[in-house]
């Protein structure tokens, strides 16, 4: 709808609807038409409003492993399945994609973003933002702007130039309005002094420049003004029905402190998004093409998954012969219990995960003989799992799980209910509540000392058999809603337990402001000996034909909340790869990670195999990509280090609160080229099952939509039908401004059988010649010749020729 045809509000009425009307959702206002809407969590997936594990998700690969798809039509059809995942559960606003870079490696939510470049984000975000859109979803851009790391994120105050502030963090942003984005979620961060939710930047480039006509939501709680922001081109508030605004925005309206015509725009742009998803008037019919089968939706899963995948190294052992190997070894706790999903708020519960161990189970022919190790456990897991059906029965009714109990202050109990698991992160708290209680029945299947969690804030006791093992007054160390509302810290007692003797565990956690109500109750069993353990693991890879060793990172990192401090994978994990890999020459390393880890084996073994957080399907995506039924399509959205001190950027801890963006234009690729250093593998690497010829680059020719088009000769010269991406770069060395040596202009992707010759077409925007000028503040192009280069990867571009801009 548009301004014209607007239904009419008086003031307060506006002002009611800029703030939440709960946690997940708007206001009502029947009086024009106007029904709630309803936010949700992604990326990754369509939570719903709440944390409910009985509400189970479609689970897609994470952020990082869609950049390494350069794939914008795969990327839109994956947006679609979110679009209709929603619907299904009646979300008028799903909180993704996540468009900031992968500026340090370090970077806790690295998982959740798409890229270190901001062509490639910004592609890849609009894609997956028009497939969402297309279902008459709205996806939301975030977090504008600069939120790229996570220590101090609420106050951490971010010093960018503005020029690159507009060629790298504002692109993706861009591309995310001109693909008709309805939603922009502003950050937490500061930027240049000025908190997101009251920022400049919210006005202009964003409405102004780039005239986006929806609405800005904050992150949840990160307005904390009542005139700064309303002043501001903030437009909505969340979660409510608490805030800074309502009342006293309307006594600053009354004061002058605030234009009214601020307040209607605003809610003029709520009620423009409500038409858009169909919460304002007669409820429309769903869009066409909605309702995925379930057959379907896990079949586009599973491809999109064997895409992602990057093969890093691989020294003719990939991809095996299912009927060759007559013995395969499956090692590493990975294996079994792999992460397919990052931390934090973008977490769902997924309907099934196929385990890698599973996968291969399922794809290997009877004969195959496939034995599993373990191997010794990871440290630096962070904490025992919650507990769960495999040890815990409710007390009640004696059903895998545990028992929810919500009492008052005299202990009478209030709400009663069945969990799946001990992670309870909104109990049903109804008047009175008082006490949140988790009890279980407890199964030990081994004997030895356990280890019992319980996460939360406040006053928390844990019993086992009615006898005290953890009792104390835990305040929270921080507001941050990710570790409040979602992993709050575990305290822990350990308890010796006999197997086959079951053991009744009771934890309990007062309830008090500003403490929230996430409830968690945790156990592992006695670590196996890790000597044992390894030597187990050892023995069976050298016994079989092949080696499969998965590793990665663990539940205690890469998460929303804090960065990372280490790109070290768990020594024990590093220790068993050198071990297997002396054993079996074919080991195949297989790694489980969201974002860059240190390999320091990589050249010691036959393989290694990148799968990101790969979501549900990742066991059967493992088990194609490994037997040779799909190539590992995935090439780098991020240049990999071989070790943390080679990164050229890795700041991600503010001194002060200020965290200056000191590289300037030099980050991911670019800053390697500056350097002059070889990282471990470059933006764009990944080797596929076959092999490629780059043979000729043809005269840029002028592009119907702006810019030109630049075609890329290349063959394919292995045994088998394969895909390659090309990138073409630009540089200018001769150049009158600073620039990067190097950056990425455009890309195609090419298919061809063996011995075919094709050419990719790849079209360079105008604005990849232009740079962002603040004297002029506006787009130039420098006069003068540029140099195109093209290749596979950002370090090895054979192609070049002459590009003058038109």
């Amino acid at each position: 709808m548009d301004g014209r045809d607007e239904p009419r509000l008086d003031l307060r009425a506006a002002v009611r609807l800029l703030t939440g009307a709960d946690t997940w959702r708007t206001h009502a206002e029947p009086a024009v038409g106007l029904r709630e809407m309803v936010f949700s969590d992604g990326p990754a997936g369509v939570r719903g409003p709440g944390w409910d594990e009985g509400r189970t998700s479609v689970l897609l690969p994470s952020a990082s492993a869609l950049g390494p798809l350069w794939d914008e039509e795969r990327v839109h059809r994956l947006g679609a399945l979110l679009g209709d995942e929603a619907r299904r559960k009646g979300v008028h606003v799903l909180l993704a994609p996540t468009l900031n870079l992968h500026r340090s490696p370090l970077a806790g939510r690295h998982f959740e973003c798409f890229a270190e470049d901001p062509l490639l984000a910004g592609r890849t975000g609009a894609a997956l933002i028009r497939g969402i859109q297309s279902r008459g979803v709205a996806a939301t851009a975030k977090h504008y702007v600069a939120n790229d790391s996570e220590t101090e994120r609420l106050t951490l105050d971010v010093r960018v130039e503005e020029r690159v502030l507009h060629e790298l963090y504002l692109a993706p942003f861009e591309a995310a309005v001109r693909a008709g984005v309805w939603v922009v979620m502003s950050a937490y961060n500061k930027v240049n002094g000025h908190t997101m939710t009251e920022s400049s930047l919210l006005a202009d480039p964003l409405k102004e420049e780039w005239g986006f006509d929806g609405v800005v939501v904050s992150d949840w709680g990160a307005g904390r003004s009542s005139v700064a922001s309303a002043a501001a081109a903030q437009d909505l508030l969340m979660p409510g029905p608490g805030g800074p605004w309502g009342e006293a925005l309307l006594a600053a309206v009354e004061r002058g402190l605030v234009p009214a015509a601020a307040v209607r725009d605003k809610a003029r742009r709520v009620l423009r998004l409500a038409g858009r998803v169909g919460a304002l008037g007669p409820p429309a019919p769903a869009p066409g093409g909605g309702g995925a089968e379930e057959t379907d939706a896990r079949r586009l899963l599973r491809e999109a998954a064997a895409a992602s995948f990057v093969l890093l190294e691989n020294r003719g052992v990939l991809p095996l012969d299912p009927r060759a190997p007559a013995a395969a070894a499956v090692i590493g706790t990975h294996a079994d219990d792999p992460r397919v999903q990052g931390g934090g708020s973008s977490e769902v519960f997924p309907h099934a995960v196929v385990t890698p161990l599973a996968g291969l189970r399922a794809a290997l022919p009877p004969q195959a003989r496939l034995v599993y190790e373990p191997g010794p456990p990871p440290d630096g897991s962070g904490g025992p799992a919650p507990l769960g059906a495999r040890h815990a029965r409710d007390p009640e009714t004696g059903a895998p799980g545990v028992r929810l109990r919500v009492l008052d202050a005299t202990d009478a109990v209030l709400h009663s209910a069945h969990q799946p698991s001990g992670r309870v992160l909104e109990p049903e708290l109804p008047p009175g509540a008082h006490t949140v209680e988790l009890a279980a029945v407890l199964h030990p299947d081994a004997t030895g000392t356990w280890t019992l969690g319980l996460g939360g804030f406040g006053a928390l006791g844990l019993t086992v058999e009615k006898t005290a093992v953890l009792a104390g007054e835990f305040p929270p160390e921080t507001d941050d809603p990710a570790v409040v509302h979602v992993r709050p810290p575990q305290r822990t007692a350990r308890v010796h337990l006999t197997a086959g003797r079951p053991v009744e565990v009771r934890a309990r956690r007062q309830l008090a402001p500003g403490t929230g109500r996430a409830t968690v109750l945790t156990a592992a069993g006695p670590a196996p000996d890790p000597a044992g353990a390894l030597a187990a693991a050892v023995a069976a890879a050298r016994e079989a034909d092949v080696a499969i060793v998965c590793v990665g990172t663990t539940d205690g990192d890469e998460s929303e909340g804090h960065d990372r401090r280490s790109l070290q994978l768990p020594a024990s994990q590093d220790q068993l790869v050198r071990e297997i890999a002396r054993a079996q020459p074919r080991t195949v390393v297989v790694v489980n990670a969201g974002g860059p880890v240190e390999l320091p084996w990589r050249t010691e073994v036959a393989a290694v195999l990148l799968t990101w957080f790969p979501g549900q399907e990742a066991g059967h995506a493992l088990a194609d990509v490994l037997l040779g039924r799909a190539e590992p399509g995935g090439r780098l959205p991020t240049t990999w280090p071989a070790t943390l001190a080679d990164a050229p950027v890795r700041t991600t801890r503010p001194t002060g609160g200020v965290l200056p963006y000191e590289e300037g234009l030099h980050i991911g690729h670019r800053a390697w080229l500056r350097t002059g250093t070889a990282p471990a593998y470059w933006f764009g690497h990944g080797l596929g099952y076959t092999t490629w010829r780059y043979e000729a680059l043809g005269v840029p020719r002028p592009h119907a939509g702006g810019g030109c088009e630049i075609p890329v000769v290349l063959r394919n010269t292995g045994a088998r039908q394969g895909r390659e991406v090309v990138q073409v770069h630009l540089s200018r060395p001769d150049s009158a401004v600073e620039r990067p040596v190097r950056w990425l202009a455009g890309w195609a992707a090419v298919q061809a059988g063996p011995g075919e010759r094709v050419t990719a077409y790849v079209r360079i925007p105008a604005r990849a010649l232009q740079h962002w000028s603040p004297a002029a503040r506006a787009w130039v192009t420098e006069p003068g010749r540029f140099t195109v280069r093209a290749g596979p990867h950002a370090g090895e571009l054979p192609l070049r020729e002459r590009l003058d801009p038109v």
